[in-house]
């Protein structure tokens, strides 16, 4: 992880759309072109580590990175999101996606996310097939934990976006062989990349850092997506 690109990321806002765009922006040394918009899980914000570390070596490698506040977030500093929230995130992610590319003539711009965050990017993208080039979802959240007949895969049968999941071995909200086998309902080009030992946080706790997740992810996503 580079602590220079997390020392330079600056608050980047847009009061003009609604719901607005609140985050903070990973401008990188020599752009790509492309960019990438990150947000988070159900308990957390964009100031997660996981996805500090996550934008940094995307930003590193050239992309344009913007790890944004869902809407719920920005209503209320803590707690979950509420059962009617989940429509309105979706289009704060329209409008963030819409307004990186905008504002920085970006050729893409890819989606995704942690657990909740990486949920709603791909329904988004189930609702709007040409609304990115593809999705990086970190700890897709399959079911909740010990309930895995409540499983979160209505949408995947209509996901034609290409998508890479980053998963724990020991997530508890999907098992590797309860996500492989929701992958095979979905008509995209799909890719698993596991890390071992790991839960939901991906080793991501509090303060804690798993160093060669953000790396190994980089990796995989620009063998993946250039494929």
């Amino acid at each position: 992880m580079s602590m220079a690109t997390e020392s330079k990321a600056r608050v980047f806002t847009d009061v003009t759309v609604d719901p607005f765009v609140r985050g903070l922006l990973h401008e990188p040394e020599k752009p790509n072109g492309n960019g990438l918009l990150l947000t988070h899980g159900a308990g957390s914000n964009c100031q997660s580590p996981l996805l500090i570390a996550v934008a940094c070596a995307f930003a590193d490698a050239g992309f344009t990175v913007l790890r944004c506040d869902l809407p719920y977030r920005q209503d209320r500093p803590f707690g979950p999101p509420l059962p009617g929230d989940a429509k309105r995130d979706r289009t704060g992610l329209k409008n963030a996606a819409v307004e990186l590319k905008k504002s920085h003539r970006l050729k893409e711009v890819f989606v995704g996310g942690h657990s909740y965050g990486g949920r709603q990017a791909s329904m988004l993208c189930a609702e709007e097939p040409e609304f990115a080039p593809g999705l990086l979802l970190f700890s897709y959240p399959l079911h909740p934990p010990r309930k895995p007949e409540q499983l979160r895969t209505q949408h995947f049968f209509h996901l034609k976006t290409p998508a890479l999941f980053v998963q724990g071995t020991r997530d508890a909200f999907g098992t590797v062989a309860e996500i492989e086998h929701a992958l095979k309902l979905i008509p995209a080009v799909t890719k698993l990349l596991t890390v071992e030992g790991a839960g939901h946080d991906l080793g991501f706790k509090g303060k804690a850092r798993a160093k060669d997740v953000p790396g190994r992810a980089l990796a995989e996503f620009q063998t993946f997506f250039s494929a």
